[in-house]
């Protein structure tokens, strides 16, 4: 099994493909967007095509593990360019419900998941040439959020990040510090050896890029959240850290594209498209020093 990262400063964000020498899957990959002047580029997905395209890859899949906040998916590039299905959690119409109320969409807009292609539970797998991909459902970070194993590798979005930075919010609507805790207990009785592979790294104290670890050094080095935290001290724990937190930059124009798998509304009569901003719709904390932490 073969594991290839790319790193998205302008996001924090770390997108995969994993392969196996002749097929692959992406997970989580980046649509980048300019909020000061509304353009968008493929520049990053195009990064991550010419590696697939240099291993001469089938790409059956590309997956998202959870309703992104703080950058707008890509899953549309992979779907167009290599036929990709696009994946990501059967609770998903949880998520689209909620935000199709917050940016007022239309009352026909779908919250089955019908916009994604194939919609995984807990226990379900994909297989792609000599590897599967089971889904995990981890909740927490938001109700459908799921984690991906393929062989000793578990892709774990927004669950954990590197033991320095700790663990995901959850003051999102339907997020749950309680969830999250049981989702992480979930994860750290897999095997001390199992390879945990992050979706986010901030750099804390200006170290670099980091974005594998295993579930032993979690376990023992978790700033936020070790094989000796307890439930009812990590849930104050989150509750008061995530009080001082602001929005992600990215939320407002990424959910409402990114509960569309990807997709953007219809242009509009003068040709163009535009996304909605609704306001004083979210909390926040101006003071927030470092994002998702």
């Amino acid at each position: 099994m073969n594991i290839q990262h790319f790193f998205d400063p302008a996001t924090f964000t770390l997108s995969y493909v994993v392969h196996d020498g002749h097929s692959g899957i992406v997970i989580d990959p980046v649509l980048d967007y300019e909020p000061r002047s509304g353009r968008t580029s493929w520049h990053s997905a195009e990064t991550i095509a010419r590696y697939i395209q240099e291993h001469e890859l089938d790409v059956p899949y590309v997956i998202d593990t959870h309703v992104h906040a703080d950058h707008i998916t890509a899953l549309p590039f992979f779907r167009e360019r290599f036929g990709a299905k696009s994946v990501t959690g059967a609770g998903v119409g949880k998520i689209q419900a909620t935000f199709r109320d917050i940016y007022n969409l239309d009352p026909q807009f779908a919250v089955d998941g019908s916009q994604f292609d194939v919609l995984s539970d807990a226990g379900d797998q994909l297989g792609f040439g000599d590897l599967k991909v089971e889904a995990l459902h981890t909740p927490g970070h938001t109700p459908a959020h799921m984690a991906w194993k393929i062989g000793d590798a578990v892709f774990v979005g927004d669950t954990l990040f590197m033991p320095d930075y700790g663990s995901a919010r959850c003051d999102f609507p339907g997020g749950s510090a309680a969830d999250l805790y049981d989702s992480i207990m979930r994860l750290y009785e897999m095997p001390n050896e199992t390879r945990l592979f992050m979706c986010h790294d901030y750099m804390p104290n200006n170290r670099p890029l980091a974005y594998a670890t295993t579930v032993e050094e979690q376990k023992r080095n978790n700033i936020q959240i070790n094989q000796h935290t307890t439930k009812d001290a990590y849930v104050a724990f989150r509750k008061s850290k995530d009080a001082g937190l602001d929005a992600p930059a990215l939320i407002l124009p990424a959910l409402q594209v990114n509960i569309r798998a990807g997709t953007f509304p219809e242009p509009e009569a003068n040709g163009a498209t535009y996304l909605k901003l609704p306001m004083n719709a979210l909390g926040g904390n101006k003071n927030s020093a470092l994002p998702h932490s």
